[in-house]
């Protein structure tokens, strides 16, 4: 079978995409990224003639991959028809599909996976090989739970069997999900030749990005979390990889592509200490790179001795979620049990260490005010914060925060109204004055975290009516400021002036 991820852009390595190709490869599937901002993923498509079309979808990103996909079926079903073959099979994964999975009645959507699919989707490609789905039209039906040609009793999956590109009608199939994968070590490693093979500015920076667990054991109001394990309702909250199949994977990125800083993009890497002390002894002797991760503001100062390990293990850089000031937001609305004095703390401890630390918050949140979040601002200048990211709240589906926007009446539309970018603009129904206000702050909330003296200049500077003069200008200034800071205190690494210039225009392009 053939098949073909299609995404719209490249930020950074997509982690599930690699799984995923890698276990499909392994199973003896030809597999294909096609990139839609860097090339005409219709003529790839329809040169490649896939079986299966891979989405890996985010909240917001949604609408222009239902419209992408529906555009590849419409240049590739017709020439599959001529040859004799099935349609292209449409399927969907990732957050989006995960929490929203009615969007499986879509026109164009033949399967949406639910959670985990490497399993999942290696399951569906076997048995549409099995059903003949890549070959003759008239192939015989399985005989267990079959329809539309191949069997649809497959964990994580909805299908919908018999239905139209025009109208999505037809009928569904929900199957329940299957466990977690317990044992991360049984997974193939990553398939980086996938990503690095189409993206060489990629290929060629030496940060890449690397996972070494998955799943979290906290309940934030704005986060999936909470809704992913009541789909995996008693399972345990994050599985490890062994310290060994982490530096096996390092190091083989290492000997065939150029690495000098390691981004793990964990939820929080600091869970287990008998994990970080295996990991700071064999990490300094057998890779020895410096890398960021992501903690815990109240781990951190209950158990400083996480941040020696962090430090003799290499660390240079950690990132911790602040997200909002006010306590009754931080505490009640997100459930965040970590105190301001604890946020100070653990910023000042890990400058201390001499380490670097960035900051995550979120703006314009339900029933907060544009106090609260110029008080957020100053809490991140008490925490020593080296690079500020402030977000505009968006009340993602699944989420219990979400529910509660929605259900209060706090959004200006729906949640198809969600942007691709999570700092673009608020959908809350905020004041006029309040929304525009807010989404100038967002733009220029770092610079008063670096520069706490600016404050009342940014005040003035939020006012500013929008217009595009005025949006590009604020745009460009925080796009600018936050690239020095991550290539100078985050992630920072040497490169030529060629090399330099190669991944501005891929930064400067990207929509994040």
């Amino acid at each position: 079978m053939r098949i073909l991820f299609v995404a719209q852009e490249l930020s950074y390595e997509p982690q599930g995409i690699m799984s995923l190709s890698a276990v499909l490869k392994q199973a003896g599937h030809e597999v294909a990224l096609a990139v839609a901002d860097t090339e005409d993923v219709i003529s790839y498509a329809t040169a490649y003639q896939p079986d299966v079309l891979g989405f890996s979808v985010m909240t917001g990103s949604h609408p222009a991959y239902f419209a992408l996909n529906r555009r590849i079926r419409a240049a590739l079903n017709p020439l599959r028809r001529a040859a004799g073959k099935r349609p292209v099979f449409s399927a969907f994964g990732g957050p989006h599909p995960t929490f929203f999975p009615d969007m499986i009645h879509e026109p164009g959507v033949d399967g949406v996976c639910i959670g985990e699919g490497e399993g999942a989707l290696l399951d569906l490609v076997e048995a549409l090989a099995q059903a003949g789905h890549h070959g003759n039209g008239n192939a015989m039906q399985n005989s267990v739970g079959a329809a539309n040609g191949f069997r649809t009793d497959i964990p994580n999956w909805w299908f919908k069997i018999g239905a139209t590109d025009e109208d999505g009608a037809g009928e569904i199939v929900k199957n329940l999900p299957r466990p977690l994968i317990r044992d991360l070590a049984s997974l193939p490693m990553p398939d980086r030749a996938l990503i690095y093979d189409k993206h060489p500015v990629l290929a060629r920076s030496g940060i890449k990005h690397f996972i070494s667990s998955r799943g979290c054991p906290y309940d934030c109001t704005y986060c999936f979390n909470h809704a992913y394990y009541e789909i995996y309702h008693g399972e345990r909250r994050g599985y490890q990889r062994p310290v060994d199949d982490v530096i096996a994977e390092v190091n083989a990125v290492r000997g065939r592509w150029p690495l000098e800083h390691v981004v793990f993009v964990d939820d929080l890497f600091i869970l287990r200490n008998d994990w970080l002390e295996e990991f700071a002894e064999k990490w300094p002797q057998q890779v020895g790179l410096p890398f960021f991760c992501n903690v815990r503001a109240n781990l951190l100062v209950k158990d400083p001795r996480k941040i020696s390990l962090l430090k003799r293990a290499g660390c240079h850089s950690v990132s911790m979620g602040i997200e909002a000031a006010n306590d009754r937001l931080r505490m009640e609305l997100l459930k965040r049990r970590i105190t301001r004095d604890e946020i100070v703390q653990a910023g000042r401890m890990v400058r201390a260490a001499g380490m670097h630390i960035t900051g995550t918050n979120i703006l314009a949140l339900p029933t907060s005010t544009l106090e609260d979040d110029f008080e957020t601002m100053r809490l991140n200048a008490q925490a020593h914060i080296s690079y500020a990211h402030a977000w505009l709240f968006q009340p993602y589906p699944g989420t219990q925060l979400g529910q509660f926007t929605q259900e209060n009446g706090l959004m200006a539309g729906t949640f198809d109204d969600i942007g691709e970018v999570a700092w673009e603009k608020s959908i809350l129904a905020l004041e006029p004055a309040h929304k525009s206000q807010v989404e100038h702050l967002q733009r220029l909330f770092a610079f008063g975290v670096e520069w706490p003296w600016l404050e009342p200049v940014i005040r003035r500077l939020v006012k500013l009516p929008h217009n595009k003069p005025i949006d590009a200008l604020l745009w460009w200034l925080q796009k600018l400021y936050r690239g020095y800071a991550i290539y100078r205190r985050v992630h920072p690494v040497k490169l030529r002036p060629l090399e330099l210039l190669k991944t501005m225009l891929h930064y400067m392009r990207i929509k994040s």
